[in-house]
């Protein structure tokens, strides 16, 4: 029993497309730019997910690190998975205040959730 979920091979794929233009667009709305972003609070998607993330964002080393330990602790919860990311940063390494913060969640047939923090 428990949950269960097959993921489409071309998730990855879909994240290297379009993840970054939803990003700065998001961004832009909020009157922000990716270098106005300290960290991102990801969910937890897979190795192959996760890796797009880091590629298509150019993320700095070990920016997803919550996210990692999670898929290595908790596994893929499929967007609540963010949930324990946030709680791990939120313990470990909160934001200095007034800097910003990205979260985000992948569902069902690919849709994207982004949630703007600021600490």
């Amino acid at each position: 029993m428990g949950f269960k979920i097959v993921l489409s091979p071309d998730v990855p794929k879909v994240v290297n497309e379009h993840l970054r233009g939803n990003v700065e667009s998001f961004l832009t709305d909020n009157g922000l730019t990716l270098d106005d972003i300290s960290s991102y609070i990801f969910h937890s998607g897979g190795p192959k997910v996760l890796e797009a993330m880091e590629t298509t964002l150019n993320l700095p080393d070990n920016a997803l690190e919550p996210s990692w330990r999670s898929l290595r602790e908790v596994g893929n919860l499929s967007a609540a998975s963010v949930l324990a990311v946030l709680e791990d940063v939120l313990v470990n390494a909160p934001g200095k205040p007034g800097t910003y913060s990205i979260l985000a969640a992948m569902g069902p047939a690919f849709c994207s959730e982004l949630v703007l923090l600021q600490w």
